[in-house]
């Protein structure tokens, strides 16, 4: 596959791990979609960048020194490495519990969701279009790689993800019904965690749809970052079963 390495756009249809740390977690978890490695000179005496040639010399994937590339790439300093690969999907499970983001837009959050849902045993991720798009460097990045372990799909609606999955439903809400400590899931039935926008939530219409929770906090603040949310809730549905 012939790639031009030049600033990431999302019609493309490859994408690229930004730093050392992101880039072994491709190849560790990814590996058979890996176009290429681009190295900077400036990073061949890493540890990181020692072990990256390692793998790709054991696993036959092209190696290339190219600095320039990086720079015109990455535009950030001190980027030693870079994966390119090929986009890809993987479908979500009917027996793996899911979080489901509805029109998220910021790609930081996206990234340190990723990270953080894995972190607590959820390794599979809806996304309900209009939304960020998951291949973006920036969100690669901020997952410190941690979307390579991933299943991720994303939706048209979040009807369309109803009529796939027969999960028990949770709708995180500001006017919701029950109250997060008060909730007990049902550990014999998989689960979706539903969360908004960063800026307007859910609508009201979730209201109906499964049970509806709010993660309580003082009058101090109006909403909790999206991050923060998904992370406490995730935590509260897992922590039964995190060893």
């Amino acid at each position: 596959m012939d790639v031009q390495l030049k600033s990431y756009k999302k019609d493309f249809d490859y994408s690229y791990s930004l730093g050392v740390f992101p880039t072994l977690e491709l190849l560790n978890f990814q590996a058979h979609k890996v176009i290429k490695v681009v190295i900077s000179q400036n990073g061949m005496e890493n540890q990181g960048v020692i072990k990256i040639l390692d793998i790709c010399k054991k696993k036959n994937i092209e190696i290339q020194i190219n600095d320039k590339a990086i720079n015109r790439i990455s535009k950030k300093e001190n980027c030693y490495a870079i994966g390119v690969f090929k986009k890809y999907d993987i479908k979500l499970s009917e027996f793996n519990n899911h979080v489901v983001l509805v029109n998220p837009s910021d790609m930081g959050n996206l990234g340190t969701i990723i990270r953080t849902i894995m972190g607590f045993g959820i390794r599979e991720l809806a996304i309900v279009r209009p939304a960020v798009d998951i291949y973006d460097p920036k969100v690669i990045r901020s997952s410190m790689g941690a979307v390579f372990k991933l299943s991720f799909q994303y939706f048209d609606s979040f009807n369309d993800y109803m009529n796939l999955f027969n999960h028990d439903i949770y709708t995180f809400m500001l006017n919701a019904k029950e109250s997060l400590p008060t909730v007990k899931p049902n550990e014999l039935t998989p689960f979706s965690l539903v969360f908004g926008n960063e800026g307007s939530g859910l609508s009201d219409d979730f209201l109906d749809i499964g049970t509806s929770v709010i993660i309580p906090h003082n009058n101090e603040i109006d909403s909790l970052n999206l991050s923060l949310a998904v992370g406490i809730a995730s935590y509260e549905f897992t922590k039964n079963t995190i060893r």
